[in-house]
């Protein structure tokens, strides 16, 4: 735990930093985070959410303003050579089920995710990092304003030109492929409508995207590279800027660390894994990192923290591989490039089976097991989510008929032992991130696994 004097320094105040940030408030430890840039991320760059996510910012207390704020990916309208017109999702939409609340992806600006998780958090804008060095019990941190001071721990969520990766002279291998580029602005259009996202292409050549972004009235524009401004690019297909935003220059780069952690010293976000866009990974992993990582530095178990790496690189990777496939399809012009149908893309299946924390005691385990993602269900008058939100850890007693510590949850509803494939009184430890983390017909399995990673 922290004395009064300890804190921990974020560096970055994007989607991940930020998510560590409202998960270290709500743990009840001090921290500081700090991004170089003067002015927040006006950009939409990242702008979908998948399931997963969505179910993190349940557990936030934020996803009532991130569905207010954001919509439904819209229907493709593909516009062909010669004025015909075609139309297709890249994936179809899903009905919420008890299991699987939040089924779609969620479209919000990157812009406005920075906002909604920054309101509340004090971010110190136009603060950059120029030093580190490891001590005993912390990091000297050296800021550029001359400050230094000493953080128990630091994290570096400082995107792919991470200056906190680079002090540690962590390699960032991978590929960048400086042919593949993309050209991505915020525009405004007149005379478009705002129901479909509208594609141009030349037969398996793609020429220009324009996809509505909600809650604004603004479309994001994405092009290969072209000799032509956004405003004449735009105006090949009969249409008329009247306003260029924020923009970029894609480049394919698609890499990863071979370590999370040096020392007292974390990386998370695109400081560890950047991806192309296609799929809509990048964004969501990093968020997922910062949910992984926060609960444990609130412990200040060293070997809890080991457990970072140890689960969250593998998943990395896996989810590069998936990315980068999805890519090389978009730059092949296979036929259905545009295809998001892949049920691993919700990031729903990913899990930690078999890894440090994952504790299955049960000779006949069903399809849910330790190490998996936490299903919902209902729960009496309420719902197993319900039950998780917070920063605890929650222990859930399927059929149990014994004795129980204070804070346990009976659980008898049969469509949630249905949810959770159990047949028998199954005692669940949930991890404060909603994995399963213990599973056992035992109680004292339970209580042994507490202790190990005490206070979990």
């Amino acid at each position: 735990m922290f004395s009064e004097s300890e804190f921990i320094m974020i560096v970055g105040a994007g989607p991940t930093g930020l998510t560590l940030a409202r998960e270290l408030q709500r743990h009840g430890v001090p921290f500081r985070i700090v991004e170089k840039s003067a002015e927040p991320f006006t950009g939409s760059r990242g702008k979908g959410l998948q399931p997963r996510t969505q179910e993190v910012l349940d557990d936030l207390g934020l996803i009532d303003r991130f569905r207010a704020a954001g919509g439904e990916y819209p229907e493709l309208l593909i516009h062909l050579p010669g004025g015909g017109e075609t139309r297709r999702r890249m994936d179809p939409l899903h009905e919420p089920t008890a299991q699987v609340p939040y089924p779609n992806m969620l479209m919000v600006p990157q812009w406005r995710t920075c906002a909604l998780l920054a309101e509340g958090v004090p971010v110190e804008l136009g603060v950059g990092v120029t030093g580190l060095e490891q001590i005993d019990g912390g990091v000297r941190v050296t800021l550029d304003s001359g400050e230094v001071t000493t953080a128990r721990y630091v994290v570096g969520a400082d995107g792919g030109q991470s200056t906190v990766r680079r002090m540690l002279k962590i390699p960032f291998e991978g590929e960048t492929f400086e042919t593949e580029r993309l050209t991505i602005a915020d525009v405004r259009i007149t005379g478009l409508d705002r129901k479909n996202w509208h594609i141009w292409a030349d037969g398996r050549d793609f020429r220009l995207g324009l996809c509505p972004l909600p809650g604004t009235d603004d479309f994001q524009l994405t092009a290969p590279p072209s000799d032509l401004s956004i405003e004449e690019l735009v105006a090949t297909v009969g249409l008329e800027v009247t306003h260029v935003g924020w923009r970029s220059q894609f480049r394919a780069n698609i890499r990863m660390v071979s370590r999370y952690r040096a020392g007292d010293v974390f990386l998370a976000g695109d400081a560890a894994h950047v991806h192309s866009p296609a799929g809509g990974q990048g964004l969501n992993t990093g968020i997922q990192d910062a949910y992984n990582l926060g609960w444990k530095l609130a412990t200040g178990n060293d070997r809890l923290l080991d457990t970072y790496e140890e689960e969250r690189l593998p998943v990395a990777a896996a989810v590069l591989g998936i990315s980068t496939r999805l890519h090389r399809a978009a730059v092949d012009g296979e036929p259905d490039a545009m295809n998001r149908e892949d049920p691993v893309l919700r990031q729903l299946s990913l899990n930690y089976r078999g890894g440090p924390l994952a504790a299955e005691h049960r000779p006949h385990p069903g399809r849910v097991r330790a190490g998996d993602r936490a299903p919902d269900a209902p729960a009496g008058d309420r719902t197993i989510f319900d039950l998780l939100r917070g920063p605890h850890a929650t222990l859930l007693a399927f059929d149990w008929a014994g004795d129980l510590p204070g804070g346990a949850h009976r659980v008898t509803d049969p469509a949630a032992l249905a949810a959770y494939d159990i047949t028998a009184p199954t005692l669940v430890l949930v991890r404060p991130d909603n994995y399963l983390g213990c599973v056992s017909h035992d109680r004292a399995d339970i209580e042994r696994y507490e202790r190990s990673y005490s206070p979990i």
